[in-house]
């Protein structure tokens, strides 16, 4: 059993954690763009009922850019229900094709950011400087992944009323760099909100996993939510979004002004 002091002694040191996480955070974010990988997103829309409305499953090459990353798609594979059957597609379908499609577009964009390092939405992981100064941490505990110890961070807004991620984090002891990353939302959005706008995000949140390719270079290899959306009185769907970044390559500075050079038109 901890001691009280012990405890203590873990709620005080969860925030010298996290400043030495946010600190490699900061310094990690030029490494990475010494690396190309490919990245697979699968994204599944469901009605109220369980019948599957949308599925989509795409695949890219994550470039280095001049600015944060590129992204290319190479496959596409899209099915949609339409009065009672299956459409397939091997191209994105326009925008004005209908809910299903739409949502599933729109959530599957919503996993890249081109402005990032690491091509995640940096919003979603509470984990840079800039991203930790409104959050409060404590320490929960170690645990082993795969052989490494890690500490156990639980995290939340400092104000009560506030609307931002909450949920836990595993801290290399090592290298003091994500292992892996579990959040939700803080707090439910205000009966008000719910009752005039008519939407509702139960069960949102997300799990990012996050591979050592280096001593002290660790990249999220993958990503997944699955949370049900109600909006505007008449949209209620279950949405599952899954992400997997795999074949890390280490490339040069050189190569990454070769790579842009190419694509810029004379």
């Amino acid at each position: 059993m901890l001691t009280i002091l012990a405890m203590l002694l873990w709620s005080t040191s969860a925030d010298e954690i996290m400043k030495r996480v946010a600190e490699n955070q900061d310094r990690a974010q030029n490494e990475r763009l010494n690396y190309l990988y490919d990245q697979h997103v699968k994204v599944d829309v469901h009605y109220s009922n369980g019948k599957l409305g949308a599925e989509e499953v795409a695949d890219y090459v994550v470039t280095p850019a001049v600015k944060g990353v590129e992204r290319k798609e190479t496959a596409f594979q899209g099915r949609y229900l339409k009065k009672g059957s299956y459409n397939e597609v091997t191209s994105q379908p326009k925008e004005e094709s209908g809910i299903n499609p739409s949502l599933a577009g729109s959530f599957r964009d919503s996993c890249f950011d081109k402005d990032s390092k690491d091509g995640l939405d940096k919003e979603f992981f509470p984990l840079t400087t800039e991203e930790q100064k409104d959050l409060r941490f404590e320490l929960a505990g170690e645990q082993e992944v795969d052989g490494r110890q890690a500490y156990r961070v639980r995290f939340g807004p400092k104000h009560a009323h506030d609307y931002t991620w909450a949920g836990e984090a595993l801290i290399d002891e090592e290298e003091f760099q994500p292992v892996r990353v579990y959040t939700r939302l803080s707090r439910k959005l205000p009966l008000a909100v719910r009752t005039l706008l008519g939407t509702d995000v139960p069960g949102l949140g997300f799990n990012v996993r996050y591979r050592r390719l280096d001593k002290d270079i660790w990249f999220p290899d993958s990503f997944g939510t699955e949370f049900r959306l109600k909006a505007v009185f008449f949209i209620d769907r279950t949405i599952t979004v899954s992400l997997e970044n795999k074949n890390f390559k280490h490339t040069s500075a050189e190569s990454q002004i070769h790579y842009e050079a190419a694509d810029t038109p004379p």
